[in-house]
């Protein structure tokens, strides 16, 4: 029955500057209205609303105010790089540093390279890709250069 996630929101202070924040992401504008955007993700499979709101001051928390986007590994490696060619910052994540990231999030069955930075109003987002799913054994948090170095 469920084929995906098809939409998800975020509140935003002043939608013109976050308008042009997403944009830079490569993000497609399909919908503008007064207080609310919406950007295709993948066009007819998913996109992001934008709100602007007053709710905007919610403090953060991982179920509120973020969103991960599913990235190819190849991809993953040169995200750092494609984000400061755009401005955008890498920002700390489970006490890896900028300069340590992409790093590795690990659990029994699955690992997953990530990366994370904000928008202009501290939403956090994240680039995340697959690495190994349903196989493995449980290990520690690494950067993926670290991954990298202890698995090829």
């Amino acid at each position: 029955m469920i084929k995906g996630l098809y939409e998800a929101h975020l509140p935003v202070s002043n939608l013109l500057n976050s308008i042009k924040f997403y944009k830079k992401l490569d993000l497609e504008l399909a919908y503008q209205h007064e207080k609310l955007a919406f950007f295709w993700i993948e066009e007819g499979h998913s996109w992001l609303g934008l709100w602007e709101t007053d709710k905007v001051d919610t403090p953060y928390h991982p179920s509120l105010r973020h969103i991960a986007w599913h990235v190819d590994i190849k991809d993953i490696r040169k995200a750092k790089e494609w984000l400061e060619s755009k401005g955008i910052q890498i920002t700390a994540a489970f006490g890896f540093p900028p300069e340590k990231q992409p790093l590795v999030l690990s659990n029994k069955l699955n690992a997953h390279a990530a990366i994370y930075f904000q928008d202009p109003d501290g939403n956090s987002l994240e680039l995340i890709a697959p690495l190994r799913l349903g196989v493995g054994e449980d290990s520690t948090m690494m950067s993926l250069e670290e991954w990298d170095e202890k698995n090829n």
